[in-house]
């Protein structure tokens, strides 16, 4: 059970470090600014959802991809690796990661939601690869886990977005890009990590 919780917040770590609920919510504010309370309500379920039914078909069909293209688990941590190191050191360096956003402000419309919202904002390739490198060897409880933990990652953004106009009043600009530095600390970490882990695998396993 203690390794089931440790995974856990290991899982959770990672994935709201990436998925970034709080340093989302100006985006969020921004590609909504002409909707109703109802219809920000749509956008913020929908992309939420959209973006853990994405994730949830790597975690179930990434292994069979694997199998399929022939990738070996070592190849994918150290790649994967290295794409959330770049993606942690984008957030240090200020900027907006070219990753994980979408580059010039988008006028509404409902599809946001789906796009830039969830794809790539929230399940973009940093938020996969974390996911998908929990998954290497995971028993049926593990998974169960992870899936679990991706959920409430989720509905944590939803709520973030949703209370988006609060949380922005309350905490302010500058605790919002200090958040960002934070989190883009421990994505670049997690993303080293992961490449250490993925060495020490290929040499001796």
């Amino acid at each position: 059970m203690e390794t089931l919780w440790g995974l856990a917040l290991s899982v959770f770590t990672s994935l709201f470090a990436i998925v970034n609920p709080v340093v989302n919510i100006p985006v969020f504010l921004e590609l909504t600014s002409t909707a109703d309370r109802a219809t920000k309500r749509r956008v913020a379920k929908s992309s939420t959802f959209t973006a853990f039914c994405v994730v949830l078909v790597f975690l179930v069909l990434g292994k069979s991809i694997f199998d399929f293209l022939g990738i070996t688990i070592p190849a994918f941590r150290i790649t994967g690796g290295i794409l959330l190191f770049y993606v942690g050191f984008e957030l240090l360096s200020s900027k907006k990661s070219s990753i994980q956003s979408t580059g010039n402000p988008v006028a509404f419309d409902e599809s946001v939601a789906v796009s830039p919202l969830a794809i790539p904002m929230l399940a973009g390739p940093g938020t996969i690869v974390a996911a998908m490198n929990y998954t290497a060897n995971q028993h049926y409880w593990g998974m169960l886990v992870i899936v679990s933990v991706l959920a409430l990652v989720m509905y944590i953004t939803y709520l973030a977005f949703i209370y988006s106009e609060r949380i922005f009043k309350l905490l302010g600009t500058n605790i919002i890009t200090v958040l960002g530095k934070l989190m883009g600390l421990i994505v670049a970490i997690m993303g080293t990590n992961m490449v250490l882990d993925g060495i020490k695998t290929a040499l001796f396993s």
